[in-house]
């Protein structure tokens, strides 16, 4: 699979993508109020799209737009004054991205009326201030645009902040009040791994509820196309300390098209470079990620943490469940003091939780590390896989909330993991033993662990596959901090595979923490 590159820009540094192949679907642009549209209406779109060939786009980007440099498209900016819904003062406002340079995919984007009829929102030259750059832009007509962003007085009523971001194949971002762009939430994944190369669907078109004079929530539309699917999404979107979105997504497989490997639903796109587990010598910052591990609650009531990696080479998790309760990308690690970066402020990056509605039946979580050279690539993707897809033509339909989440965020209910640690202090074991033989430190904290006397006979239950050993382990309480403490050591019986570890805790045969469940990387 490619690392792809993140899809926004930032003036802290460049965070582009690629999106490989020509992922593109039909691009109707309606004239205005020219017909209706509802969420049924959108699913017999992409429904009816199904059954027919992949088409690929057709749009052909001005020359201009097409070599532009990354410093040209800095300075085109949407006026803001011509936001979407401002005239009207509205509490939601849309804007709109340019295309050009990385972003050269057109998307159509709509307002949908409150009776159902749709307006279309055409490329507008004047609704961009082009900087210092000199166009001709006489023969552009209705380029589309690159995407939108919705924007809601988020963190106070003097300015409406930006609330969300829908950029690029089928990606989009939001935040909740005080939280800084992280990692991001796609439509759909398929063949991230194991295929014949992974495909990017994007959404080809919006549609744009208008919200009443009092909402508290805005509703986006979209329709996805890509070589080998289409789907029908509908985000329900609500603002606040934890921003949610509740996505409803109806999945068409396109008849006579290539075998989909794996389909990835909900997918969760972040970056890990360094953490704790797994420090960065190069570098004065202890850690920078935008997630620091994945957690999984099972629909058996266990609760799973697995810790982030920068692997060498593509490393693949499945957690195989019936009818999970949720799993997500966490950052867990609040603390300036975690990342000592004065720009990326990564202590304030967003975890993202999702919670399934209704029966997801059975399937897997998936998650994929992939190498990076630095903290501008994406390099983890965690998804849900059904275990079994449906016909073709025929609606694969999941929702879920998706809750962005900062201080406050979801917890394993007992306790759960703050840090992993690998390494010695002090040791008598030579260079050599410590190499081949790998301790891990665990802290665990929470209500359970809290509840219990400091002498409290509390054992660390830990396994590990067949090809690894467990030979140390130790649970004592950490008067510093008024947690748990674990460690392991472990050996590899074969140094070029990896080990899988599990590891909780346990009270009188009652668990009573999260499983921290790590895989140790070959040598």
């Amino acid at each position: 699979m490619p690392i792809t590159n993140r899809p926004f820009f930032s003036l802290q540094r460049l965070r582009a993508w690629t999106v490989l192949g020509a992922l593109t679907g039909a691009l109707c642009g309606a004239s205005a109020q020219s017909h209706r549209m509802d969420w049924d209406a959108l699913t017999q779109r992409a429904q009816t799209l199904a059954q027919e060939p992949f088409r690929a786009n057709s749009d052909k980007l001005p020359d201009t737009l097409a070599n532009i440099t990354y410093d040209q498209l800095r300075d085109i900016r949407f006026n803001t004054d011509q936001s979407l819904w401002r005239s009207s003062n509205l509490p939601f406002e849309a804007q709109f991205f340019h295309l050009g340079l990385y972003q050269t995919e057109p998307v159509r984007i709509h307002e949908l009326l409150p009776d159902g009829r749709v307006n279309h929102l055409p490329y507008r030259r004047a609704d961009f201030n082009v900087g210092k750059n000199t166009f001709d832009t006489s023969a552009w007509g209705d380029l589309g645009h690159a995407g939108f962003r919705l924007h809601y007085p988020l963190n106070g009523q003097a300015y409406k902040d930006e609330l969300a971001v829908f950029q690029g194949a089928s990606y989009f971002r939001a935040l909740g009040a005080g939280q800084g762009y992280g990692l991001s939430a796609r439509g759909l994944a398929i063949d991230t791994v194991g295929g014949s190369g992974e495909e990017f669907p994007r959404f080809s078109e919006f549609w744009l509820q208008r919200p009443a004079a009092d909402a508290q929530e805005v509703t986006v539309f979209a329709l996805l196309e890509s070589p080998r699917a289409t789907g029908a999404y509908r985000f329900v979107i609500r603002p606040g300390q934890q921003t949610t979105t509740t996505v409803s997504a109806r999945v068409f497989l396109r008849a006579g098209a290539g075998p989909v490997n794996t389909l990835g639903m909900a997918p969760l796109t972040s970056m890990f470079l360094s953490g704790e587990n797994q420090a960065l010598p190069s570098d004065f910052r202890p850690e920078v990620h935008d997630s620091d591990g994945l957690m999984i609650a099972s629909g058996s009531g266990e609760w799973l943490w697995r810790p982030l990696q920068r692997p060498k080479a593509v490393t693949v998790s499945s957690f195989t469940l019936q009818n999970p309760r949720g799993f997500g990308l966490m950052q867990r690690d609040r603390s300036f003091a975690n990342y000592e970066d004065v720009e990326a402020r990564y202590e304030r990056r967003p975890s993202a939780w999702i919670k399934p509605l209704g029966d997801w039946g059975n399937g897997r979580v998936e998650l994929v590390q992939l190498p990076t050279p630095d903290e501008t690539h994406d390099n983890i993707v965690a998804y849900w896989v059904p275990a079994q897809l449906p016909a073709a033509g025929q609606p694969l339909e999941l929702s879920y909330e998706l809750a962005w989440q900062g201080d406050a965020q979801q917890r394993p209910p007992a306790s759960w993991v703050t840090q992993t640690r690998r390494g010695y202090g002090y040791s008598k074991l030579s260079a050599a033993e410590q190499a081949s033989q790998p301790q891990y430190v665990i802290d665990f904290a929470g209500p359970a662990l809290d509840a219990l006397p400091a002498n409290a006979p509390v054992k660390a239950v830990i396994t590990a596959d067949a090809n690894g050993r467990v030979l140390q382990t130790l649970a004592y309480p950490n008067p510093a901090t008024r947690t748990w403490r674990v460690t392991v050591r472990v050996a590899r019986v074969d140094p070029a595979q990896p080990v899988e570890l599990r590891a909780f805790l346990q009270h009188n045969n009652d668990t009573v923490s999260e499983t921290w469940t790590h895989l140790l990387l070959p040598e």
